[in-house]
């Protein structure tokens, strides 16, 4: 393991120590800093919590901050936060007009959050839920509550946060919120595997001339694993799966996500964008807003995932407003 820490044990809790010193507009609550809220909160506003595993920085806490999330439970790598973490994050972030939860679908964050909104309505805290499930490769057609959520859930955060900024009620953030998760599709490959500090080694091995199509961003397993072929034939493939599942018509316009898992530099996901980008104007699909970077990583994992926003009038108005966190910037144009 070659990686620049303490010990393995302080890896979160350091991390997160260093994210509070260095950006002040977000903080914690309950004595916790793995409960972390924005600086900012706005009376009246739906609150919009998050949460998940250390490991996929900016995913989760990253979000925090005007025109996007309100707060993030903090779990360890790869572990969901606790319930209890998750109401209290909850309990500072209401404004009085109840709280959305919007988180992956993966069954430790599943348990918790349900517990967290149980305690929460305790507390006449009115909470509704979002699971990002977008990863088309982890569930066929028909079974999409079994797909994991990834990358895409960028998608329902931008929505979402938009719409409570201008001051829409819980439901209608709700209806948002799920509107972008239902047209969100997501295809991710990786090239490697990545080390979990406590851990201390892979968490898989994979050739060297392999790549793993569909892979999950904990490693789990994709499905079909090949020779690393060139670019434009990995995005094929990939689109190839998102395009059987989304009716897109000329004349219809999307955003894209050209996400990075760790390890992959800009310069190859800019190709790998650039192919995306051929393969909408052969349909005659508009890209309309395009996001190229690091927005939901595994470690430093090596490899890419495309996520793709089938856009209406309201979700291109909400993707083309202002949001400002300390890991996210976007100005409207």
């Amino acid at each position: 393991m070659r990686k620049f820490l303490n010990d393995p044990a302080d890896f979160v809790d350091e991390m997160l120590d260093g994210i509070y010193r260095a950006h002040p507009e977000v903080t914690f609550v309950a004595d916790d800093m793995r409960c972390m809220v924005t600086s900012k909160s706005k009376k009246g506003k739906v609150g919009i919590a998050t949460g998940g595993g250390s490991g996929h920085l900016p995913l989760f806490l990253g979000y925090i901050g005007d025109g996007m999330l309100d707060g993030a439970g903090v779990g360890g790598v790869f572990q969901s936060p606790s319930s209890e973490q998750i109401y209290q994050v909850t309990k500072a972030i209401d404004q009085g007009s109840g709280v959305l939860y919007i988180y992956g679908n993966y069954s430790g964050d599943l348990i918790n959050f349900d517990m967290a909104a149980e305690l929460a309505e305790l507390d006449d805290i009115r909470v509704r839920q979002v699971v990002g499930n977008d990863d088309v490769a982890s569930s066929v057609v028909g079974e999409e509550h079994k797909r994991r959520g990834v990358a895409g859930v960028y998608f329902v955060y931008k929505a979402a946060g938009a719409a409570a900024a201008e001051g829409m009620s819980l439901d209608q953030v709700y209806d948002v919120a799920e509107k972008a998760r239902l047209r969100t599709r997501t295809m991710g490959v990786a090239l490697s595997s990545c080390v979990v500090p406590e851990i201390g080694h892979a968490t898989f091995s994979i050739g060297e001339d392999e790549m793993e199509i569909g892979m999950g961003i904990h490693g789990e397993p994709g499905i079909s694993r090949t020779k690393l072929a060139a670019a434009d034939s990995v995005i094929d493939q990939m689109m190839d799966r998102i395009f059987a599942e989304q009716d897109y018509k000329a004349g219809d316009e999307v955003a894209v996500l050209m996400n990075g898992l760790g390890g992959t530099p800009l310069e190859e996901l800019y190709i790998m964008f650039r192919r995306v980008s051929q393969l909408m104007e052969s349909r005659s699909v508009k890209v309309k807003h395009v996001w190229i970077g690091e927005f939901a990583t595994s470690m430093e994992m090596a490899g890419a995932s495309v996520s793709i926003l089938h856009l209406d009038a309201e979700l291109d108005r909400f993707m083309a407003a202002p949001a400002n966190t300390p890991f996210f910037k976007h100005i409207a144009a």
